[in-house]
């Protein structure tokens, strides 16, 4: 009986255990600090049910997307990309939850998107929110915005970028020559 009572308290301990999904109001405001402000009204907010399913929050009538946090993560993150890219951030998702590991996603996609089966923009933007939350007050602290420029293939030589990483408050091409160039530029961290 000790043995049951023990293999039950475990069995409930790991399926609640980072259960806690934010309520959808909580969700979508704070998945919406990841939006350029002129954006915000109209995005369209992926985040989570009561469940932990990966769903949509608020459809959307604007040309950006937000994710909110996901609470099965340690941290607080949220993202926001124009609408051109969805296409290529669901199918890095579906590549995810088939249990594909990040460098196979990347040789996935960047295949796809050489062969033309997978849409990719010349040009498009992430916004990626970071933070910590306030237990006490559930607001957003110590936060700042990574910005992501996409542009497919680019190299160094195309953009006049540094392929290697800069320190922040500079911008740098990360991934060159492959279907995720993407120049990034992280603010330097508030003080």
């Amino acid at each position: 009986m000790k043995t049951i009572l023990i293999f039950a308290a475990l069995v409930w301990g790991i399926t609640s255990y980072g259960q806690k999904i934010p309520e959808k109001s909580w969700q979508i405001k704070t998945a919406l600090l990841a939006v350029p402000e002129e954006y915000r009204e109209g995005a369209k907010v992926y985040g989570y049910d009561e469940t932990g399913e990966f769903t949509t929050l608020q459809e959307g009538n604007n040309a950006y997307i937000c994710i909110a946090d996901d609470p099965q993560k340690e941290g607080f993150s949220t993202a926001a990309y124009h609408a051109d890219l969805d296409v290529f951030m669901a199918r890095g998702r579906a590549l995810k939850a088939e249990g594909k590991a990040f460098k196979e996603i990347f040789d996935i996609r960047e295949k796809e998107v050489k062969s033309g089966e997978l849409k990719m923009p010349d040009k498009a933007t992430l916004c990626v929110f970071t933070g910590t939350v306030n237990p006490e007050t559930m607001e957003i602290e110590n936060s700042y915005v990574r910005y992501v420029f996409y542009m497919p293939f680019a190299t160094g030589a195309s953009t006049g970028l540094s392929t290697s990483p800069m320190p922040a408050g500079h911008a740098w091409l990360m991934d060159a020559g492959t279907h995720r160039a993407h120049i990034m530029i992280t603010p330097p961290k508030k003080e």
